[in-house]
């Protein structure tokens, strides 16, 4: 299962349209990994000013790269990711999470090219 959904943003589902606030909530209570490495990469961004950041270091173990590809995966979780961060957020392979700041479209457009993608592939990475 991707989310641990509390009752009351269930009940907020069924009865019509979800808080943003609160399934980033959601997103960040179940999904820690996940969490922890957007949000600091959001930091890293903030704090340099850069274009982008990016992790290139793969998750520590198999439960941790299952939360963050169940949240790159989901258009619902990383739209409401961006929205909340105020940032674009692209993927490589099993752990490369780039964030990118709405201004970076050159940068953006090239992380997200074949090219950078196989670029970006190494043996060790096969079976990510």
């Amino acid at each position: 299962m991707s989310l641990t959904v509390p009752n009351d943003l269930l009940d907020q589902a069924q009865a019509g349209e979800v808080d943003d606030e609160a399934f980033v909530a959601c997103i960040r209570d179940s999904l820690p990994y996940a969490w922890s490495l957007i949000s600091g990469l959001v930091e890293e961004r903030n704090r340099t000013g850069a274009d982008f950041a990016d992790n290139q270091v793969p998750p520590p173990d198999e439960a941790a790269r299952g939360q963050l590809l169940r949240c790159m995966a989901s258009d619902a979780m990383r739209g409401a990711l961006e929205r909340h961060f105020g940032v674009r957020l692209a993927f490589q392979n099993c752990h490369r999470v780039a964030v990118f700041a709405p201004t970076a479209t050159e940068a953006y457009a090239e992380f997200i090219t074949p090219r950078a993608q196989i670029l970006n592939q190494k043996p060790e990475l096969v079976d990510c």
